[in-house]
């Protein structure tokens, strides 16, 4: 049996030895999420993607033209070094 991760490919361990925790993120409940779409969507309504600020480490993302789908969460850091390549066009 593996630990759980899908990464990982030790067998199931009670501790974090292997640092695959590292790669993942707690579900997150969204259900009271106030969301925002983003000042990068298309202001004509068609690719709009939609922001929450949930908590000041995630940062939850979903497609507003289809939310009931889910959303991606990304971490604070990760989220911020996207959104800044997207500015610098890399």
């Amino acid at each position: 049996m593996r630990c759980g991760t899908r990464h990982c490919r030790r067998p199931s361990h009670a501790s974090s030895s292997c640092g695959c925790w590292r790669n993942t993120v707690r579900v997150t409940d969204l259900t009271d999420a106030t969301w925002r779409k983003s000042s990068y969507s298309n202001p004509d309504g068609g690719a709009c993607l939609e922001v929450a600020d949930t908590a000041p480490s995630l940062v939850p993302v979903r497609d507003s033209k289809d939310p009931a789908r889910g959303a991606l969460v990304f971490r604070a850091g990760a989220w911020a070094a996207f959104v800044d390549g997207v500015k610098r066009g890399a």
